[in-house]
């Protein structure tokens, strides 16, 4: 175990967190003696904080960075901010003459404040778009290296690293992001063939039907939170 992770289980430990019983997110007791309510999720270094009230966010910030000080650990200034998110934060920012709400990175996904068709807050996440030009540009390079195999080898590939990639950014609101990493895989594993020789003739339109062939099509796989949540017991189940 690294020094880093050490410290890190170490700084836990000073910290009291209690896990909700039905969701993956950690709610901070009242060793802070919140204002508000306030919610959190970590993700090994990366951690992602919620607060009601600012006083909140702020004195925990500074007892943040004063705990980890006796660890030897920092935070990283350049990633780290404190920003106005959630119901209120458009209108709050409307009032202010500020712009739309401010977005954030968090596992991959760009957290947006969206709205529904009812006009009500809900939270939209679609791909991050480092992640997604990172993970281009590495097929890419597959490409390049297994240009000169079978079409049904490189297509069964393909395949996988697309089922891949929309287990994990298959949720609601990010079809468009998904279907564009569709679209790019397409278009590099037709540049990869292309470059099997000089005279090729391979055009978009045979291009499509292996696509059709090999490629799965893409679609939401994952449900909305409260559906995800929505636990149905029934008569004297252990779950109620």
């Amino acid at each position: 175990m690294g020094r880093g992770r050490r410290a890190w289980r170490a700084f836990r430990k000073g910290h009291r967190l209690r896990r909700c019983s039905r969701t993956s997110t950690c709610t901070t007791s009242s060793t802070y003696g919140l204002t508000g309510g306030g919610f959190g999720t970590r993700a090994v270094t990366w951690s992602s904080w919620g607060f009601e009230y600012r006083q909140d966010a702020e004195r925990f910030w500074a007892d943040l960075r004063e705990r980890l000080a006796k660890f030897s650990l920092e935070l990283n200034a350049d990633k780290t901010r404190l920003i106005r998110f959630g119901r209120f934060a458009a209108q709050q920012r409307k009032e202010r003459g500020l712009g739309k709400p401010e977005t954030f990175q968090f596992l991959g996904f760009t957290h947006i404040c969206g709205r529904t068709k009812a006009g009500r807050f809900k939270l939209t996440r679609i791909t991050d778009k480092k992640r997604m030009r990172t993970k281009l540009s590495k097929v890419k390079a597959e490409l390049i290296r297994r240009r000169h195999l079978p079409i049904p080898d490189q297509g069964r590939w393909l395949a996988s690293v697309l089922r891949g990639h929309c287990n994990y950014y298959a949720v609601p609101d990010n079809s468009k992001a998904i279907d564009a990493f569709r679209f790019r895989i397409i278009g590099h594993w037709l540049a990869a063939l292309r470059r099997r020789s000089q005279r090729t003739r391979l055009t978009w339109k045979r291009m499509y039907r292996l696509a059709e062939r090999w490629l799965p099509r893409v679609h939401i796989l994952h449900p909305w939170p409260n559906d995800r949540f929505d636990a149905r017991t029934r008569g004297r189940s252990p779950v109620r």
